[in-house]
């Protein structure tokens, strides 16, 4: 690979190579696909990216990461083709939309009379009150600071990107401190619940709990989404292995005990110390 190459080319062969796929003479499959049927596909591939991004993360290669991101790439493309077909848009006017946005919107870099920012945050608050203008006019009204969080996204995601859309206009704890005094809070409401045991009540309070979660993550810039999907990696990858001790052992598929579940738990724990694995 020579990542210094330019990219124009190989998009231009991709996306001929979609044409193809869609021509009359093209692959049956691809041809009778259309906006509805690759919905589970694109939200596939985007997961496939984040794995791979993990790992490289965890000290893994770079080059399977770039095969899924052309995986999603290419229903981009997909899509760009679907569109063209209906003389809607094509790539080239996806391309221009997301660079106009992002001239539009980084006036401290690309404006005539740029913009003083003095850090991260203040890029943030700059992005919120533009995007706010964008809106107003396109609709007449500036709207809420929280459009364009994706009601489809997971929810610890979404928890997060709510706060820190609330946080640009300045609702936003003033200490780390308070956030975390305030997670205190909802695990004593969620106590008082599970003696409830008001099935409502405990739904209510858990997710008033996983939210605080969410926003404290964001206060120490560790995203919840992230955190969890590690911590499911390593639960997976120990409990793996205490099934493989116990094979092993002879012991017979859901006839360990806790206690000896519990000692091979800590022993993959200590493996994997002791191989240099992430925590």
């Amino acid at each position: 690979m020579d990542p210094t190459r330019p990219a124009g080319p190989a998009v231009e062969r991709m996306v001929a190579v979609m044409k193809a796929l869609r021509a009359p003479d093209g692959c049956p499959w691809d041809k009778v696909q259309d906006l509805r049927s690759l919905r589970p596909y694109l939200i596939e591939e985007a997961y496939e990216v984040l794995e791979e991004m993990d790992a490289v993360s965890e000290g893994g290669p770079w080059h399977p990461l770039a095969e899924e991101l052309g995986d999603l790439l290419f229903q981009i493309v997909f899509h760009s083709q679907l569109a063209m077909e209906k003389g809607e848009f094509g790539l080239a006017d996806v391309a221009d939309a997301i660079a106009d946005k992002l001239t539009s919107r980084h006036p401290h870099v690309f404006g005539e009379n740029k913009w003083r920012v003095d850090g991260p945050e203040q890029v943030l608050e700059n992005w919120a009150q533009l995007k706010a203008k964008e809106r107003e006019k396109k609709t007449g009204k500036a709207g809420s600071v929280l459009t364009g969080v994706p009601a489809d996204a997971p929810a610890l995601l979404r928890a997060e990107r709510l706060t820190e859309k609330a946080s640009r206009v300045g609702f936003e704890w003033k200490q780390i401190k308070d956030v975390r005094d305030k997670l205190d809070e909802e695990l004593r409401e969620l106590d008082e619940a599970i003696a409830k045991g008001d099935r409502d009540e405990l739904e209510h309070e858990l997710g008033d709990v996983l939210f605080t979660v969410a926003n404290l993550a964001r206060w120490i810039k560790t995203p919840a989404e992230d955190a969890l999907r590690s911590a499911n990696r390593r639960f997976t990858r120990r409990f793996q292995r205490v099934e493989e001790l116990l094979e092993q052992q002879g012991v017979p598929f859901g006839a360990a005990t806790l206690e000896q579940m519990e000692e091979l738990w800590q022993q993959a724990k200590r493996e994997e110390k002791a191989k240099g694995s992430k925590p």
